[in-house]
């Protein structure tokens, strides 16, 4: 019998782990791009640390292997920045992903006052955008992103909750 993924809050000893899942998922993006300065792949285990004490972030556990995580904060406006969202290669394509968006949404609106979500993607990360789609978000825009490379970006209300892909 086969262990089952849960979705919780993350803690401060889960931070090396995440640091890890998040340079592992991010090469296939980097390598998507050309492009191997991306912020998931240069953020600092420091600021990774910092953002899991201060941040809504949600990791999936398989036994006590963090194998999914994702990342937010509420911003001036009331949105919600929903980022660095990573699932292990070995485990995507099984809803986990959209399960740990719903984790962050919630969350977010319900203990944080988020109104909306927002995040971004890159232009040819099609599964990203895929699963955004998905679940309810819509794209608002295009930005570049501190690396260079080009961005969509997506949003949804707030009660729109992710339902799993």
């Amino acid at each position: 019998m086969g262990m089952s993924v849960t979705i919780s809050a993350a803690a401060e000893q889960d931070a090396e782990q995440i640091f890890r899942l998040q340079y592992l998922c991010f090469q296939s993006e980097a390598a998507l791009y050309g492009n191997y300065r991306i912020d998931p792949l240069v953020q600092s285990l420091d600021s990774v640390r910092a953002e899991v004490a201060a941040d809504c972030v949600f990791v999936a556990r398989l036994g006590e292997e963090v194998v999914g995580s994702v990342r937010g904060r509420v911003t001036e406006d009331g949105s919600a920045a929903i980022g660095k969202l990573c699932v292990h290669p070995r485990l995507q394509g099984h809803g986990i992903g959209a399960r740990l968006l719903r984790a962050a949404e919630a969350a977010l609106a319900e203990e944080r006052g988020a109104t909306s979500f927002r995040l971004f993607t890159g232009h040819r990360s099609e599964g990203n955008l895929s699963l955004y789609r998905k679940v309810g978000y819509q794209t608002v825009g295009t930005s570049e992103g501190a690396d260079g490379v080009p961005m969509i970006v997506l949003e949804k209300p707030a009660g729109t909750y992710a339902a799993t892909a």
